[in-house]
């Protein structure tokens, strides 16, 4: 959840009232925030102390989809709102003289489709800045491109001087070396490349360099006199820098994500609306796509969705009337129509509440203005008795055995990096198994593992310093790229372990496989052995992982299934037992280079095999 600071008297001004911590905190706690910290304590010894201090703040966490919170002027709305001092703003559009004619026009190019491809504007006009809602306006896009924006890779925000430029404007992607201005900061004019290499030693935008660095051409916005604006992601113009004499507001809001998009630029708009000469008001623009296609921006219209009585009263064990509820939503922002004769009610949600989506929300919404306190405490109608999963009942037989026979076992991350998976384990990527991580925030987690191996010698890497031998094991899932389920991947329930020690130790974990293979009832065949109906054997197998000879891969001969015709009775008469045999795992000693990689210096023998495959079928 995001934390917010905002300034402590200048919100309890925005209040009408002076709180008490105890008594901000549960106003917080009432509307679904968490005050973290209050710093008038520090703020007051500094004072004593004759050292300099900061006016006293409030740290306030936030849920992580209420962007409309991100800053002073949000939470005090919407505060303000739920406590029943102010109504929910109604924001609007306004036009300039001349309607749609002498709307700021932006003409989109279509090169920049191979490097950021959407783009929004918006204009807030006759703005009065003050120290600190300047400061809550930079603070916002920086809380808004870390937050969605995800560290700009999705969205970008640039803000202008609207007075120091001129429409029209052009949306651009150029060849780095045809791109040249003054960035914000800066006095003398350098080309994107030059600023590129520039920013490599910059602690704050070196972050964001490779978001474009190795794009064909570079994102560029121009005004009419070919001046630049912005430099997307990157960095703004110093010439249309704002200040706090800036009165009109040029925002440009570049993306990947057409829904972040749109959220960000409501948001940035009507956030600071409210310091414009007629608050609440928005000047849109006209945006110009390559196909000749025309949109206005930003899209403020509210949104309408219906929702029942009855149902927001079964969730909430409530009997409220829908004029009741009504009131409930109204102090959540919410303008809700209620016929008192009527279950269902229309609900419109302004453009700044795009976390509410379904029926669902709005139930949620009413039952904070409630008070989650004040729900009633019932018993369910419904009495169930919990059990586990087959599959976990069945893992656990082999848990207890393994753990009783001395090994520990270790809950590794289920997120590792791609190295790790497949070269540091001699294994080569096919490209179509494992689920990779879009936008991994570091190295480490960047795909999903689809080897219980990995972690385990991760784990012993770790503990080089306990005395050996190093006995561990571990039962989880992994995952693997699967088109044919709905979610495009499935899980597997795995059993894995690792012997380190002085010697190999294969027939260490060649007994660990055989105990557990006797708990569950699985008896050891031969392969030559085709009457058996059912066990398992080892074959000398060939994965890179281990070293050559010295790996086995392990067969499962699942029992057949019942017949449930005289057509599959025949089948089974003449079909031979050993046609249904089916690899489920491997072990051996692994090879020198797979422990260099985990930078282990003692030999090591592994076992893994899929233990999904041994859960009797229901007919």
């Amino acid at each position: 959840m995001p934390t917010i600071a905002v300034d402590k008297l200048d919100l309890f001004e925005r209040l009408g009232k002076q709180y008490t911590t105890e008594e901000f905190d549960r106003l917080c706690f009432d509307y679904g925030l968490e005050l973290d910290e209050d710093t008038t304590e520090e703020v007051e010894e500094a004072i004593k102390k004759g050292l300099p201090a900061e006016r006293p703040q409030l740290k306030i966490e936030v849920p992580a989809n209420r962007y409309d919170l991100l800053c002073i002027e949000g939470i005090s709305r919407a505060l303000g709102v739920f406590l029943g001092k102010a109504e929910a703003p109604q924001y609007k559009l306004v036009y300039p003289l001349g309607g749609e004619d002498n709307l700021i026009t932006v003409h989109v190019h279509p090169e920049t489709q191979l490097v950021r491809p959407l783009f929004a504007c918006a204009v807030l006009r006759n703005l009065k800045f003050t120290p600190r809602s300047y400061d809550s306006f930079i603070d916002l896009q920086d809380k808004l491109h870390q937050n969605i924006g995800r560290r700009r890779w999705l969205v970008s925000i640039g803000t202008h001087d609207l007075d120091t430029i001129e429409s029209p404007f052009r949306y651009e992607a150029r060849d780095p070396e045809l791109i040249k201005f003054v960035p914000l900061t800066k006095t003398e004019a350098h080309t994107a490349k030059e600023l590129v290499n520039i920013y490599e030693g910059d602690k704050h935008l070196s972050r964001y360099l490779p978001i474009i660095r190795d794009a064909p051409v570079y994102p560029i916005i121009y005004d009419k006199q070919d001046r630049v604006l912005s430099f997307p992601p990157i960095i703004n113009s110093e010439h249309s820098k704002i200040s706090l004499n800036t009165r009109n507001v040029f925002i440009d809001v570049t993306a990947t994500d057409d829904t972040k998009l749109q959220i960000v630029v409501n948001m940035v708009a009507t956030m600071f609306s409210e310091y414009c000469e007629e608050p609440f008001t928005i000047e849109p623009c006209k945006i110009v796509f390559p196909d000749g296609s025309t949109h206005i921006s930003p899209d403020i219209a509210p949104r309408t969705i219906t929702a029942r009585t009855s149902y927001i009263n079964s969730c909430t064990s409530l009997s409220l009337s829908p004029t009741s509820i009504a009131q409930l939503l109204t102090r959540m922002s919410l303008t809700p129509l209620a016929c008192p004769t009527s279950d269902e009610m229309s609900v419109t949600i302004p453009c700044t509440r795009p976390d509410i989506f379904h029926e669902v929300d709005v139930m949620e919404d009413a039952a904070v203005a409630y008070g989650f306190n004040n729900l009633p405490d019932i018993f369910p109608q419904t009495s169930t008795v919990a059990q586990p999963l087959a599959i976990s009942r069945l893992v656990d037989v082999i848990r207890k055995e393994w753990a009783m026979a001395g090994w520990v076992e270790g809950l590794p991350l289920i997120l590792c990096s791609h190295e790790e998976n497949f070269a540091f384990m001699n294994r080569p990527d096919p490209g179509h198994l494992a689920v990779k991580i879009a936008n991994p925030k570091t190295l480490e987690f960047q795909v999903v593992r689809t080897s219980l191996l990995p972690g385990l010698l991760k784990t012993i890497r770790e503990n080089r310093s306990h005395p050996l031998p190093i006995r561990l094991f571990e039962l989880s899932d992994i995952v693997f790229k699967d088109p044919s389920k709905e979610r495009q991947a499935r899980n597997e329930r795995h059993a894995a372990a690792v012997w380190c020690s002085k010697t190999a130790g294969f027939e260490v974990v060649h007994g660990l496989l055989d105990r557990a293979m006797k708990m569950l009832e699985v008896p050891r065949i031969g392969k030559a052995d085709k009457e058996k109906e059912k066990g398992y054997y080892i074959v000398e197998g060939d994965d890179p992982a281990y070293f050559p000879g010295r790996a086995a891969t392990i067969y499962y001969r699942p029992p057949p299934s019942a017949a449930t015709s005289t057509l599959d009775e025949l089948k089974e008469t003449f079909t031979s037992h050993a046609s249904r045999d089916i690899a489920i795992g491997t072990l051996g000693v692994l090879h020198p280079t797979v422990l260099a990689n985990f930078e282990i210096t003692y030999p090591c023998s592994a076992l893994e095999f899929n233990a999904e495959v041994f859960l009797k079928k229901r007919v």
